[in-house]
């Protein structure tokens, strides 16, 4: 069986069940592949902000990768790099989101901005991740055409409803391969999960990429595994059947 020293972990869709609880049959899972000298980490689209509560809920003192690779974190607290959105393609970004009248938000360095509580200046701010919510499929696909041909930026979502934006060349395997660096370890070590395009490229990368069975068709087809679902417990199972064995 492959050696594998770091699991990394989207959260919302994968490692959390849907109403954001951590179940205790992953929680044990967790336990048992750090005892056996194994990384787990998360791998998220999610702010630090909105990640810690369950680093700390866990015990957690590993590295994380946090608004899908614009921030490295060495350890809880500790920031190893960041990587800003030019506040000029946020301005293009919020103009698009008002002429298609969609709900957005955005992740800076200081917190969580959306469309009920915007900043009165963008340049004001240190900018991470931009993102659309729209449950009108035509207009959400329009929105994305047009971010594609600016070709200035990473593409993704974490829900077939939305879309997240970061830096070109910024991605969820971007920060693995910074924590791989860190740790000493090459990608081929790592098993990566996740159920949405924000994850696809951890999941091409790692060693070993796995989908949720709840996973968009696109993560799915391109994993080397599909697991259970989230409310089913997929990334124990997973652990279990890879690394505890």
């Amino acid at each position: 069986m492959a050696n594998y020293k770091l699991i990394a972990l989207d959260m919302d869709g994968t490692f959390l069940t849907e109403d954001k609880t951590i179940s205790a049959e992953n929680r044990k899972a967790v336990e048992a592949a750090a005892a056996a000298g194994v990384t787990v980490m998360f791998s998220t689209g999610r702010g630090i902000q909105n990640v810690l509560p369950y680093v700390e809920e866990l015990g957690l003192k590993s590295p994380i990768v946090s608004v899908n690779g614009s921030e490295v974190w060495t350890a809880p607290g500790q920031l190893h790099s960041r990587t800003f959105v030019e506040p000029d393609l946020v301005e293009k970004m919020l103009a698009l989101a008002l002429e298609y009248d969609t709900w957005y938000w955005a992740y800076a360095v200081s917190g969580i901005y959306n469309k009920e509580k915007w900043v009165p200046k963008i340049d004001s701010e240190q900018w991470l991740k931009f993102g659309y919510y729209y449950e009108d499929e035509a207009n959400l696909r329009a929105i994305r055409e047009q971010l594609i041909s600016w070709d200035m930026l990473e593409v993704t979502n974490s829900h077939p409803c939305n879309i997240e934006l970061n830096p070109k060349g910024v991605s969820k395997a971007s920060g693995l391969k910074q924590v791989c660096e860190l740790l000493g370890i090459e990608m081929s070590q790592v098993i990566a999960m996740g159920d949405s395009l924000n994850d696809v490229t951890m999941i091409r990368e790692a060693g070993l990429g796995v989908a949720m069975g709840n996973a968009q068709d696109e993560v799915k087809e391109l994993a080397d595994v599909v697991t259970a679902t989230n409310e089913e417990h997929g990334v124990a199972k997973i652990i279990e059947q890879y690394v505890l064995r």
